[in-house]
């Protein structure tokens, strides 16, 4: 016999599918929506479905953005499109706008490579990168995956990769500690992390 009548169990279900939510914690989230009015609920339930129909991802960096188009980063000509910084996913390409300094272009990998989980080069948008490299319009490559087994793997075959290039490729100096997430990170961090970065060539 389930704990809670169905609705609520369901609902509980639903919120245990979000990373680090256990059972009691989404029974918590649970309780806290049917609290809400009518109206506060359908508020939220039409924020989750926007999120799913009004987001995509951007043809060129592969960020985020609010329309099938360009993102405003890659259209905007006040950037320096000389200049790209390497992330893995869309949420550290806004983690990293929190650092002032930087003004060049993104391009998100949607990923690391991984070869026990079976991501290769081809899972991830590599080849896109090496596109945009190709284009001759870039000048710099900044490698800010995570400082860990994978980001490093990653970041290291990125640099092999783009050597026949005329690009400077740099990695970022991390203050961060090794193993942790650029997510967690502060501005002053970030920001120290960007001005010391390493070139591989």
């Amino acid at each position: 016999m389930a704990e809670y009548i169905a609705p609520i169990q369901r609902l509980i279900e639903e919120f245990r599918r979000l990373p680090g939510v256990g059972s009691k914690t989404a029974a918590r989230y649970a309780f806290a929506v049917l609290n809400l009015t009518e109206e506060e609920a359908a508020g939220f339930a039409d924020a989750i479905n926007g999120i799913k129909r009004d987001v995509h991802r951007c043809p060129v960096c592969f960020g985020l953005s609010a329309s099938p188009e360009e993102c405003d980063i890659c259209r905007s000509e006040s950037r320096d499109h000389s200049v790209i910084c390497v992330v893995e996913n869309p949420k550290d390409v806004m983690v990293m706008e929190k650092v002032r300094g930087y003004r060049g272009l993104y391009h998100v990998l949607g990923g690391v490579l991984s070869p026990i989980d079976n991501v290769t080069p081809d899972d991830l948008t590599i080849n896109e990168l090496i596109a945009r490299v190709e284009s001759g319009e870039v000048s710099e490559i900044i490698i800010a995956t995570n400082p860990t087994p994978h980001g490093d793997t990653t970041a290291a075959y990125l640099a092999r990769v783009l050597e026949p290039y005329e690009v400077s490729v740099s990695r970022l100096a991390y203050g961060i500690p090794v193993g942790g997430d650029i997510e967690y990170a502060d501005e002053v961090t970030l920001y120290r992390a960007m001005e010391g970065r390493r070139y591989f060539n």
